[in-house]
């Protein structure tokens, strides 16, 4: 099973997002999504806190958050294999995160 987590906002959630990439690397794809910014302008934020072990995209008109039905930081996207999608919004810690993917794998 691979499940997808789109994150919209890691600052300062960044080091549990990044550990739960390192936990569960062979089942959890993880993408920082960036709304409202250009590449150039996170990519060094990136490499400084850390989280450059996945990968990051821009999203300056927010479409993704958009279709995912975002409309605040932070905020999560858990995306099922099955394209089926879970949208958080708030703040989930490495224990929230852990506990969430893991009840997703599990299913």
């Amino acid at each position: 099973m691979v499940l997808g987590a789109v994150v919209t906002d890691l600052h300062p959630r960044s080091p549990a997002v990044a550990e739960v990439q390192r936990l569960f690397a062979n089942d959890v794809t993880v993408i920082g999504v960036a709304g409202r910014d250009e590449a150039a302008t996170f990519q060094e934020w990136i490499t400084s806190r850390e989280v450059d072990g996945f990968e990051h995209i821009a999203d300056p008109n927010i479409a993704v958050w958009r279709e995912f039905g975002i409309t605040s930081q932070p905020a999560f996207v858990f995306i099922n294999d099955d394209g089926t999608s879970e949208s958080r919004i708030g703040a989930m810690g490495l224990e929230g995160l852990t506990s969430r993917i893991v009840e997703l794998i599990a299913a």
